[in-house]
């Protein structure tokens, strides 16, 4: 027998230790480094040079102390944010439907989709009959002069068959969790007391039936497929002048809501939200007196705004007395006469970041098209309200609301949560965290300079500018 040199078998004993130790255990799994994306910026300047022009952007390693700070804090929540977007007017969807039916499908795109740099505009207000902004006045229920029809036997929503549901289902195809809000600008004129179209009151009499005309147009949306996630009672309560409008009181709408609508719903098993004022924010008194009623107040979900007059700011002296119930931003046009620069500092300022940190959980500008000649519209409506897009045939060129909008609606999805942020009177913002986690900050410039600036959100650093005269919207994991 041959004996192994002494110092074979230790050696041979430890390489086989080693080979052993060294081998990765099957149940362990391998270490993964997850890469620290870069800062997306999104930027509109007043100057239309850039219309939401995307770039990125590093973190930094530390604070630059040349630039002031604004701080995001995700552990400040507020209110959860339903969507942005516009009325889609009949006659807005009258001159979508008159589209070739290829552009039309690659403009919805732009405005619904989320892809191919689609804005992603996540809520629609309706009108329940006209606006002033189709080309002629309808209800659902026109009847000839003295002639009434307390039972509805006449309603019908034929009208909306013709052009408006045909569009919305295609918007609906391209988003189908778009969320929809309808607001009446008048009732049928035989329940009014002027008998016209223009102003009036709704004839107490007819309180009941109203509140059944809500009813059944709500269960004809949605037996064509289409969900009303929202109502509010009257467009414009304290303007009589409009084609078509009415007028009602804090006390008529608090009474029609607590004696009437309210309770047609429930009997009717609506889910559907009541809002009520859907106004300026120079009566913020209107709504907090139907809040205010304990009896109207089980029924309303919340109020609405426009900003034609008064200050942004009464949506948070609502917000203060009543907490529990939501507030909505859901009008605010743009003129022929305006021009771009103005038009959009004014709405990124006042309407898309003051009313997101004043409490509201929507955003809309008008209406959605207008044609070169700012129609269709009624007899005595609006002859000067520019659309999102203005529509010539088959031909279309966005305009200053469709990046107004775009600016938030790209960036932050309908589920996102305000969170906290440093106001700035100099940097405008608000903050977001969306539902996937994603922080996003929007930051306003008015100055004629780039203003560069530190955002510290935890224990991370951002230092970035906004050109002069333009809105940036960041966006970070």
């Amino acid at each position: 027998m041959k004996y192994l040199p002494k110092f074979v078998l230790p050696v041979a004993l430890c390489l086989t230790t080693l080979f052993l130790f060294c081998q990765p255990k099957s149940e362990e799994e391998p270490t993964v480094i997850t890469p620290i994306l870069p800062v997306l910026v999104g930027t509109t300047t007043a100057d239309g040079a850039n219309l939401l022009y995307t770039r990125t952007i590093d973190f930094a390693k530390s604070k630059d102390e040349r630039f002031p700070v604004i701080q995001v804090d995700t552990a400040q929540t507020f209110q959860t944010i339903e969507g942005f977007g516009y009325t889609l007017t009949g006659g807005s969807a009258a001159l979508l439907a008159g589209m070739d039916a290829a552009q039309r499908a690659t403009l919805l795109q732009a405005f619904f989709g989320r892809q191919n740099n689609g804005i992603g505009v996540s809520y629609l207000r309706l009108s329940v009959g006209a606006s002033d902004l189709d080309a002629t006045v309808f209800s659902y229920n026109d009847l000839p002069t003295g002639q009434t029809d307390p039972t509805l036997a006449q309603f019908s929503i034929a009208k909306d068959q013709q052009y408006l549901i045909p569009v919305l289902k295609e918007i609906l195809a391209i988003n189908p969790n778009i969320r929809l809000m309808a607001t009446p600008w008048s009732p049928p004129v035989w329940m009014k007391t002027n008998g016209n179209s223009v102003g009036g009151n709704l004839k107490p009499a007819f309180y009941g039936v109203y509140a059944q005309y809500f009813v059944r147009y709500i269960q004809a949306m949605k037996d064509l497929g289409i969900t009303i996630d929202a109502v509010t009672v009257q467009n414009e309560p304290q303007h009589g002048g409009n084609n078509p409008s009415m007028v009602m009181s804090a006390q008529e709408q608090a009474d029609f809501v607590k004696n009437h609508l309210g309770p047609a719903f429930q009997a009717a098993g609506l889910p559907t939200k009541i809002i009520v004022w859907d106004h300026n924010c120079d009566q913020a008194a209107f709504p907090l007196a139907i809040l205010d009623d304990p009896q109207a107040k089980p029924f309303v979900h919340g109020s609405a705004f426009h900003l034609y007059a008064g200050d942004i700011s009464a949506l948070s002296t609502v917000h203060d007395k009543h907490p529990d119930k939501a507030l909505y931003f859901t009008e605010q046009w743009t003129g022929s006469k305006g021009q771009f620069d103005g038009d959009f500092k004014w709405h990124l300022k006042n309407v898309m970041i003051g009313s997101m940190r004043n409490w509201s959980r929507t955003a809309l500008e008008w209406n959605l098209a207008n044609d070169p000649n700012f129609g269709p519209h009624t007899p005595g409506g609006c002859t000067e309200c520019r659309g999102a897009v203005t529509i010539n045939g088959s031909q279309s060129s966005k305009n200053v609301s469709y990046y107004i909008i775009g600016q938030m609606s790209k960036f932050v999805p309908a589920g996102s949560v305000r969170i906290g942020s440093d106001w700035s009177n100099e940097l405008p913002n608000v903050a977001f965290q969306t539902p996937d986690g994603k922080k996003v900050l929007v930051v306003l410039n008015e100055s004629s300079a780039t203003a560069t600036f530190n955002i510290q959100q935890g224990s991370r650093w951002i230092t970035a500018s906004v050109p002069a005269n333009a809105a940036s919207t960041l966006v970070w994991e």
